[in-house]
């Protein structure tokens, strides 16, 4: 047996409060306030998680759907670059219409209120052509990014635009607009960045936090902005021989170290910071990228994994950040340039090549709305802290006695706790991509708190398992009860059938247990396993998860609490919202959403047979428009299958036009790394293919996807003469979506598809494969995929 020590120190003193130039409007009943620690909204601890979508790179037509699946999973703020180049890539010529209209967007988070954070730039980087900046700016200034005033004027004006947009929704006006970021990475211009500050205040932008990037020992004018940090599993930016980064590799270890030197290194000289970080003992801990996912540039094609988004993502907490905050959540696609091509790329002077159109960046929400694994991972972290995030956000985080060597040490357990002394809750790492962690058998822990008995649990040393990530409670109050400490990470909780139900995840491996203060308890039932008094507690074992697995427990003020513990893939599918005038829990593997101005809920599924579990159960019968409804008992849920019809997804006929030939030979750009096959070399040596869309569909494209696996070095789709998709080579499937597509010229001139192979010498890196067969340019096979929106309401 391993026993864990750790030993909580004596409770902090205070944090500060009032020593930041940071004011939220005057009047509003939720006033924000940051403290040296946490921040806090309407004198409550708040713990925002914000989500990065760009909605430039989306049909606007779609974004309240998408919104609403950002929310359904568990973002509560909206950030998005507002893109200048997007905006005004010809001077004068300012765009807010369509896929570009700002204002329509942020009211669209307002009407369900999700809270918005626009970042400003004007500089975004964002693997846009020139990080946003039009080229007509460029032609104006030799030193963008400076207080130059041939700089300044025309960001002032910018400034101007996007203030006239946004009036109206500032926290004054009851609007969304939580913060706004300045400028983008910029490590070594304090003055510059406090210049755009006042520069953007003067134009009539305001809010009650100011922001900025501040990995890369970024010098801060003193302290005008609010530190957001971050932090990836992969990166493209770095060189295509170098291996997995060790600034990727530190963020699955529990840490308090905030900086992460190695966001945006390629556009900064390697060898120089702009200083040491931010002091910690001013600012709470926040985060602004932490990484949904990862772009794949042409010399550098990394592969994200849900369970690297989620690990890393976790670990965040347990390190103790206070803000999640996620690049990308929401993948998009460049949009067209009227001028040039719009994406960041060697000729422009930046290091990498990007696809000219996808930015789907693997994000959990995909470039076509598309509902990934890693979504389900984050939400189940995202239910946590909506319903403790207020209890969380105070914790210290404290290291154990013993941790990691360092960065290559694999054999010694990763886990913190978060605690105020008495309390708290207990991380554990054992995943990080590309080298697995061995299992650590034998292992139970013991927290040794100042003023209070310390906790060791479990009862019995378990097994944490490779690839296992997980928080256990320490100490949690639960109407009533107090569960001493669990081997199940708590979810959420819902009122159903006159009790508190707190529902839990087992983890895979892992036998849940549950102890029970014993001087909150009256009586206990469960549905399987033990009950068994030790030493003023009562230790619950041997319940197998799932939908039944409800310990019902009489608390000793007479309160009603259940403990639901689930399986953990059950637990995955866990959704929880306001729903036919309830809030309720929702279990469905597909997209949910709840829409509370139409008092419905919707499905996004590509199954055959939709289903969905509910608790409560509404009284009224539920409805689907369109189909029938079955109803069934799932344990403590009711189970609802929707008579959906015939199958949803059919193959597709891929027709080979013409073999590829020799693949061209390799090019390299700036710092030497490959460069994108020019347009004439893809022309002579792609293979090409046509796809015919079946009429049914393209009556009804909304929701369908053409998906391709496919090998070789790159691909590109056309309607005519149209680039309409593209993608770089990383194993990954490639999706296409109907409807932005065409329709007119699709039906007369198909899908023209066009396949590269890669040379055997080009200096690329890609996931590793058991042989050389995936440079070849095939397609490999092709189905339509036809995600159907179901509405569900009550009869």
């Amino acid at each position: 047996m391993v026993t864990h020590l750790l030993r909580v120190p004596p409770p902090a003193a205070p944090p500060l409060t009032g020593h930041l130039p940071f004011t939220d409007a005057p009047g509003v009943p939720d006033p924000i306030v940051v403290t040296s620690r946490w921040l806090t909204r309407g004198g409550r601890p708040w713990f925002p998680v914000s989500g990065e979508f760009h909605y430039s790179r989306y049909p606007h037509r779609q974004w309240e759907e998408e919104l609403l699946k950002m929310k359904a999973g568990g973002v509560t703020a909206v950030a998005s670059y507002v893109i200048w180049i997007h905006h005004e890539e010809a001077e004068g010529r300012v765009r807010f219409d369509g896929d570009r209209d700002l204002r329509r967007f942020a009211e669209l988070c307002a009407r369900h209120g999700l809270d918005f954070v626009p970042r400003i730039g004007p500089w975004s980087h964002a693997e846009v052509r020139n990080g946003g900046l039009p080229d007509w700016v460029l032609a104006r200034t030799g030193a963008p990014r400076t207080d130059d005033p041939a700089y300044l004027s025309p960001v002032r004006a910018w400034f101007t635009e996007i203030a006239v947009q946004l009036r109206g929704l500032e926290r004054a006006n009851g609007g969304p607009i939580v913060a706004i970021q300045i400028e983008n990475e910029l490590y070594d211009q304090p003055g510059h960045l406090r210049t755009l500050k006042r520069l953007a205040q003067e134009a009539g932008l305001s809010a009650p936090l100011w922001t900025s990037t501040a990995w890369g020992g970024v010098r801060l004018p003193g302290e005008d902005l609010l530190p957001l940090y971050g932090g990836y599993s992969e990166a493209f930016w770095t060189e295509a021989d170098g291996g997995w980064p060790d600034t990727c590799r530190k963020h699955f270890f529990f840490t308090h170290e905030r900086d992460d030197e190695g966001i945006g290194a390629d556009l900064r000289p390697t060898s120089v910071r702009g200083a040491d970080p931010a002091p910690t003992d001013r600012f709470p801990w926040a985060t602004c990228e932490l990484g949904g996912g990862m772009a794949v540039a042409y010399h550098r094609r990394p592969r994200v994994e849900a369970e690297d988004v989620g690990a890393l993502a976790l670990t965040k907490i347990g390190c103790g950040s206070v803000w999640q905050g996620y690049y990308m959540f929401h993948g998009g696609t460049n949009p067209a340039g009227e001028l040039t091509s719009l994406q960041e790329s060697h000729a422009t002077g930046y290091p990498n090549d990007l696809p000219v159109l996808t930015y789907d960046f693997q994000a959990p929400l995909g470039e076509y709305g598309q509902v990934r694994p890693s979504y389900h991972e984050l939400r189940l972290q995202h239910l946590l802290l909506a319903g403790f995030g207020h209890r969380i956000a105070p914790l210290r985080s404290v290291l154990p006695e013993r941790s990691p060597a360092g960065q290559h040490d694999r054999e010694t357990l990763r886990w913190a706790v978060r605690t105020d002394g008495t309390s708290g809750f207990l991380f554990v790492t054992n995943h990080q991509p590309h080298e697995p962690l061995p299992d650590h058998p034998g292992t139970a822990f013991t927290v040794d708190f100042p003023h209070a008995p310390p906790l060791m649990l479990p009862s019995t040393p378990v097994t944490v398992p490779s690839g296992a990530y997980f928080c256990w409670p320490l100490r949690l109050d639960v109407a009533g009860l107090r569960l001493e400490w669990a081997t199940a990470q708590p979810v959420c909780t819902v009122e159903a059938d006159g009790r508190t139900v707190l529902v839990l995840s087992a983890t895979d491996g892992i036998a849940p247990e549950l102890a029970l203060d014993a001087d909150t308890v009256a009586s206990v039932t469960v549905p399987s396993g033990e009950i068994t008094p030790v030493a003023g507690r009562v230790l619950v074992s041997g319940v197998r998860p799932g939908t039944d697995a409800l310990v019902e427990v009489e608390a000793a003020d007479g309160s009603r609490v259940g403990l639901l513990v689930l399986d953990a893939a059950t637990a995955r599918t866990v959704y929880r919202g306001r729903a036919w005038g309830a809030d309720r829990l929702v279990l469905c593997g597909d997209g949910v959403v709840f829409d509370g101005h139409r008092s419905e809920v919707r499905l996004h599924s590509p199954a055959d047979v939709p289903s969905f579990a509910v608790l409560p159960a509404p009284d009224a019968p539920l409805v689907v428009d369109g189909a029938g409804v079955r109803e069934a008992a799932d344990g403590v849920f009711t189970r609802y299958t929707v008579d959906a019809g015939p199958p949803a997804g059919t193959v597709a006929t891929v027709t080979s036009v013409r073999p590829g030939g020799p693949a061209p030979g390799p090019v390299t750009g700036v710092q030497g790394r490959a460069s994108v096959p020019d347009e004439k070399d893809v022309d002579a040596a792609a293979a090409e293919y046509r796809v015919d869309v079946p009429e049914d569909l393209l009556r009804n494209p909304s929701g369908v996807l053409l998906r391709l696996r496919w090998t070789g070095d790159l691909a590109r789709a056309y309607v005519g003469d149209t680039l309409v998709a593209d993608q770089f080579w990383s194993g990954r499937v490639w999706d296409i979506g109907l409807d932005r597509l065409p329709g007119r010229a699709l039906r007369t001139e198909g899908l023209r598809l066009k396949v590269l192979p890669l040379a055997p010498d080009a200096p690329v890196q890609v996931p590793g494969q058991p042989d050389d067969a995936w440079r070849e340019a095939r397609v490999l096979d092709a189905a339509w995929v036809v995600t159907r929106r179901w509405a569900v309401r009550t009869g």
